[in-house]
């Protein structure tokens, strides 16, 4: 684990550096003086020399959010609104930390679906709703999402109905169907490949196998 914090230490200064200096600032007028908030965590970053550079305060505060977790540009963006960020200033930031991929919400948008299937067995619909969420837009969610095998998901169904049926030991059949559908249902699951994947769960159960 600390071998990955470092790297991601080591990544997160490389980056700075990439987007440092004063060509990361569009040539306009400076912005106005950042205003600091009250218990703002970049509270250091905004006093530094007496007159901070609102372009180095936004990248330092999108750099420390990819620090923590992947994010979306929206996700960055919201957040920089609440550190009193110009729009201006942000999409600047924004933009220049797209140009040097850090970011990226076709990958992002990669990266969660695969997690999300493989920690919780989303199928496409809750994807959907998480990549909406976190602020990933329509065309770049479709293109994801599009990308996801029907067979893969199909045999996630299955995985997540046989792992719920060994706790389900004993009820009777129309009690089991109905408890696995829903447990489908909130996970994304289309009703009639639901249905099909349980039924051939409860079929093939040792419990309703006729001597």
């Amino acid at each position: 684990m600390t071998d990955r914090h470092d790297a991601a230490r080591a990544a997160m200064e490389a980056a700075l550096a990439a987007t440092g200096g004063s060509s990361a600032a569009p040539a306009r007028s400076r912005p106005e003086a950042w205003q600091p908030i009250p218990g703002d965590p970049e509270a250091d970053l905004q006093t530094r020399d007496g007159e901070p550079d609102a372009y180095d305060v936004a990248r330092q505060i999108v750099l420390r959010q990819l620090a923590l977790s992947p994010k979306s540009r929206q996700q960055l963006r919201d957040k920089l609104r609440t550190r009193n960020c110009s729009d201006d200033v942000a999409e600047a930031v924004l933009d220049r930390m797209t140009d040097v991929g850090l970011v990226d919400d076709e990958a992002y948008a990669g990266m969660l679906v695969r997690s999300q299937q493989a920690g919780r067995g989303l199928a496409k619909r809750a994807l959907a709703r998480e990549l909406r969420t976190k602020g990933v837009d329509d065309e770049t969610a479709k293109a994801t999402l599009d990308q996801i095998d029907p067979e893969a998901e199909r045999d996630r169904a299955a995985q997540l109905v046989a792992k719920k049926l060994r706790s389900m030991h004993g009820l009777e059949p129309l009690v089991q169907k109905r408890r696995l559908a829903g447990m489908l249902a909130r996970k994304g699951y289309p009703p009639e490949l639901s249905m099909a994947v349980i039924r051939e769960a409860i079929h093939a159960a040792p419990e309703h196998q006729r001597d």
